[in-house]
């Protein structure tokens, strides 16, 4: 039902989604979104109804079509086309699934019972790493921050199973502790132990993800790209942890070619090193098993399956019920061969029309940040000159990739989604681990082709703009260029801004980390960002939850500083053809603007969903992203005025603005 809905009409901009009853002077959400809301209750196997997830189940449903077009593909077919028939096949096969149950992890499971010393712990832990399990800590491979031509090894606090530190930590988490601990201790049941053992064991894993969880920096912390980059050579390293069987790891990883790794948080290995001495290894063994057992569980036989959703889905996130396999089907595909199906995507569905007319509004956008640049009045002429350079270099990439990624040589089988799944997380593993210390891939995206999202990449200088993305609700090419530059256009704003906010505006003309700012810039753009944060700190989403400015002040300088950007851009191409500078429907196009803005942020959201993303994300919650923003316009306030003195939702225009 909810799919059909979806199909049967347009998820763009209307004027039908609006609450007339409500007086925009007082709050713009409820009238931009209103109606919508209403209409759209959250589906049952939805956490949050918005925008984005309809934009994803009109995508999904296309990506559908694709790949049951491939399900009768035979050893002749193009490559793309075979992997995806066999992937997808495989994961809609329930069958051997169950008839499998844990078959598909017991060597990894065997592999952790025959720790038995912290050299054999490592040798083990870089074994699941290959395979993309977690536990103990978070390897990656990325551009070095400070020598953005190559790619680093990086070492990040992580292990954990919950979403963050605070569910570990925090007493309003309190009560789902006590669930994950009853979870844990059902997924053990299910792999064979009994249930005091299984009780045992929930004991054991939850008390060592704990700690750490408490040796973990606050996510905000983690965001400050200078404090989170500490770089050693494999001797400091060994040094500086000498009871960590480094050498061990890294040999077994291939992960010394550059001679030197990046320590994101020195004081939480110090934390792991203090735990891998002082406790036992058979608590290892159990720690490591059980990150198997739950990096699997959604890919093996349906108790696992279920007991992971019950837990992770319906607690967690409050989704009652699981999408339909077809969906979850896709998604696996796309999370693991996705630029295999991307690739049959983009034919299909993205027309040479649509890139051309998003490059027309990237080339719009880019001119008016470069003009406010240009001329900034508290930007002094030095840093002025570097920002320039460092805006000249930025390069859009709309739509996909110039090569597509070949995945020929991982083995799919069509009855063994697991061991498929296995295999395509460690084929991505192995060739993201053979670059360490090689030269970094410009032209690599980190989006796979439908996603319908968009990405700055720092150390590239890069805007991203993937296909999936450029259809409605967010660029329509039938719309006019009011709903356009409020909806794509201010998302294009967003990401040229992410390469000047309050972390991306580190790195310098050649996407290295690095002090180019004069002191007297930095102290006024910090204070700058200083307002900000505060006023994304008085925001309340839930009765005494707060929205966290540090966290969220990147994206909030993006949201903030996109709208604007698009907003001028509108104006000038108004100015440009005056003919299209006309009221459609009622509304001017500053006011269509406004609402397009307002409208790609409508949502609904399940209050076990709003809490977590409040503690994890980035990004601030959709009513404050569809409405902070445009205040900071003054046009805003002129097109829809406060009809009186009191009760308005939102803030006046702040004194100060960044770009």
């Amino acid at each position: 039902m909810v799919a059909a809905r979806v199909e049967d009409r347009s998820i763009g901009f209307s004027l039908d989604y609006l609450d007339r009853s409500v007086d925009p002077g007082k709050d713009f959400y409820g009238f931009a979104t209103g109606n919508w809301r209403k209409e759209n209750p959250i589906p049952a196997d939805q956490s949050v109804w918005a925008s984005f997830t309809q934009l994803r189940r009109q995508n999904r449903e296309r990506l559908r079509s694709i790949a049951e077009g491939t399900l009768e593909a035979d050893g002749s077919a193009p490559s793309p086309v075979r992997e995806v028939g066999t992937f997808y096949a495989s994961a809609l096969d329930r069958a051997h699934r169950n008839e499998l149950a844990l078959h598909p992890i017991v060597d990894h499971l065997a592999s952790v019972d025959r720790i038995t010393t912290p050299r054999d712990l490592l040798k083990v832990l870089a074994k699941l790493h290959d395979t993309g399990f977690s536990g103990a800590f978070l390897p990656d491979v990325d551009a070095d921050c400070k020598q953005s031509s190559v790619y680093a090894f990086y070492l990040s606090q992580g292990g954990l199973s919950l979403p963050d530190r605070e569910y570990y930590l925090a007493d309003s988490f309190a009560n789902l502790r006590t669930a994950y601990r009853e979870h844990v201790a059902r997924l053990f049941e299910l792999a064979g132990s009994g249930a005091p053992d299984a009780r045992k064991a929930a004991d054991t894993v939850v008390g060592l993800e704990t700690e750490l969880a408490q040796a973990s920096r606050a996510r905000a912390d983690t965001r400050d790209v200078e404090k989170n980059y500490t770089r050693m050579s494999l001797e400091e390293l060994l040094a500086f942890y000498p009871s960590v069987p480094w050498a061990e790891y890294l040999e077994s990883r291939r992960a010394v070619q550059a001679g030197y790794v990046v320590v994101r948080q020195p004081e939480f290995f110090s934390a792991f090193e203090k735990l891998l001495t002082d406790r036992p290894m058979e608590e290892w063994r159990t720690y490591l098993r059980w990150h198997v057992l739950h990096g699997a569980a959604p890919t093996l036989h349906a108790a696992a399956e279920q007991e992971d959703f019950a837990f992770f889905h319906r607690l967690v996130q409050g989704q009652a019920e699981p999408e339909p396999d077809w969906e979850l089907a896709i998604q696996a595909t796309d999370d693991l061969i996705g630029e295999a199906l991307g690739q049959l995507y983009v034919e299909r569905f993205f027309p040479d029309e649509a890139r051309s007319r998003m490059e027309v509004m990237v080339s719009d956008l880019m001119e008016v940040f470069e003009d406010r640049l240009a001329h900034l009045d508290w930007m002094t002429e030095t840093t002025r000159k570097q920002a320039l350079l460092k805006f000249d270099r930025f390069t859009p990439m709309i739509g996909s990739p110039v090569r597509y990624r070949d995945y020929s040589s991982v083995l799919l089988l069509r009855d063994e989604f697991a061991s498929n799944c296995l295999r395509a997380r460690a084929f991505e593993v192995r060739r993201r681990m053979a670059r360490i210390g090689g030269p970094v891939d410009r032209e690599e995206w980190l989006m796979t082709p439908p996603t319908p999202d968009a990405y700055h990449e720092p150390t590239q200088i890069q805007i991203v703009f993937p296909a999936g993305i450029l259809q409605p609700p967010f660029f329509d090419v039938t719309m006019d260029d009011a709903v356009n530059y409020g909806a794509i256009g201010a998302v294009i704003g967003h990401e040229i801004t992410h390469g000047f906010d309050d972390q991306g505006r580190r790195f310098d003309v050649r996407g290295n980390i690095a002090n180019w700012w004069t002191e007297a810039d930095a102290r006024e753009f910090g204070a700058r960002a200083a307002v900000v944060e505060e006023e994304y700190n008085r925001l309340e989403i839930l009765p005494g939850v707060h929205v966290n400015g540090k966290l969220t002040l990147g994206e909030n300088i993006a949201d903030i500083g996109g709208v604007s950007i698009a907003f001028e851009a509108l104006q000038r191409r108004l100015a440009a053809d005056p003919s299209r500078d006309k009221t459609i429907d009622g509304f001017t196009p500053t006011q269509r603007f406004c609402l397009s803005w307002a409208q790609t942020w409508r949502a609904n959201m399940r209050e076990e969903e709003a809490r977590r993303r409040i503690t994890i994300d980035p990004h601030s919650p959709p009513r404050f992203r569809g409405v902070v923003p445009l205040t900071h316009l003054p046009a805003f306030f002129e097109a829809f005025p406060q009809s009186d003195a009191s009760g308005r939702t939102e803030a006046a225009v702040p004194s100060v603005r960044i770009w």
